[in-house]
């Protein structure tokens, strides 16, 4: 299946559930993080990275959202929910935008920090206003980078956050308060879990999405090669930029 710009700009103008809201009115937050989610685990820290095809300021704007996230992270066993959003604005531009929701606050301030200084890749964050506790909202001003480029990005984080939590030998066990706390925090469920990615196979399967959903199976696909949403977002971006560049050339 070839994508083309008159492809891109159809996604771009219709209610395809694969960049609007239309597929999530009817379902409940946490089926919306586990429509298309990753999980990283790292020693004693599991991370759940969820894209969402929808604008951020909206996805903030849903009712009990801090209660929906905080009950979503204790039921499955995360300590960091990462919310990363796509769309396409009125002008028919990629949109990135991501969220960082951890009740932990030395791990959420690590991983926001190392997020905001990123420069491999450049993330470009400009920090969103939110009022939402334990959560912090940024626009992604570098729209090529996408979660399997984030991944090892937030990985590298962990660890970081991992290395400053041991206690240097011959070196005072005094540590400050929150650090203390976050430290005992983290270890109340400690296993031994191996470093990797996971689809978190062992839950529910969700209800069905609407067949007019690009995200999974409909009658329009049968006997094509299935692509994942985010793989249709990647080319649409490819095509738009190899447009502007040719036109570009075109014009000199």
């Amino acid at each position: 299946m070839t994508l083309t710009s008159r492809h891109c700009s159809r996604l771009a103008n219709s209610s395809s559930p694969l960049l609007t809201t239309m597929s999530y009115p009817r379902l409940t937050t946490e089926q919306m993080l586990r429509k298309d989610q990753k999980t990283i685990y790292k020693e004693s820290i599991k991370v759940a990275i969820s894209v969402i095809y929808m604008d951020l300021e909206v996805f903030l704007r849903r009712p009990n959202l801090t209660e929906d996230l905080g009950a979503f992270c204790q039921a499955h066993g995360y300590d960091v929910l990462v919310a990363m959003t796509i769309f396409f604005n009125p002008d028919h531009e990629p949109v990135r935008q991501l969220a960082v929701f951890c009740p932990h606050m030395a791990l959420r301030m690590m991983i926001c920090g190392v997020l905001e200084r990123s420069h491999s890749p450049p993330l470009k964050l400009t920090s969103i206003p939110s009022t939402h506790s334990n959560l912090q909202a940024y626009l992604q001003g570098n729209t090529q980078v996408s979660r399997k480029k984030f991944l090892p990005l937030l990985q590298e984080t962990l660890s970081a956050y991992l290395d400053s939590m041991k206690i240097p030998a011959g070196q005072s066990e005094v540590m400050d308060v929150p650090r203390q706390q976050v430290h005992k925090e983290m270890n109340r469920e400690s296993k031994s879990l191996n470093l990797g990615v996971s689809q978190d196979e062992e839950d529910p399967p969700l209800p069905p999405t609407p067949m007019n959903s690009l995200v999974d199976d409909c009658p329009l696909d049968q006997g094509l090669p299935k692509l994942s949403a985010e793989a249709i977002f990647e080319k649409c971006n490819q095509i738009s930029q190899f447009q502007a560049t040719t036109s570009s050339l075109a014009k000199k």
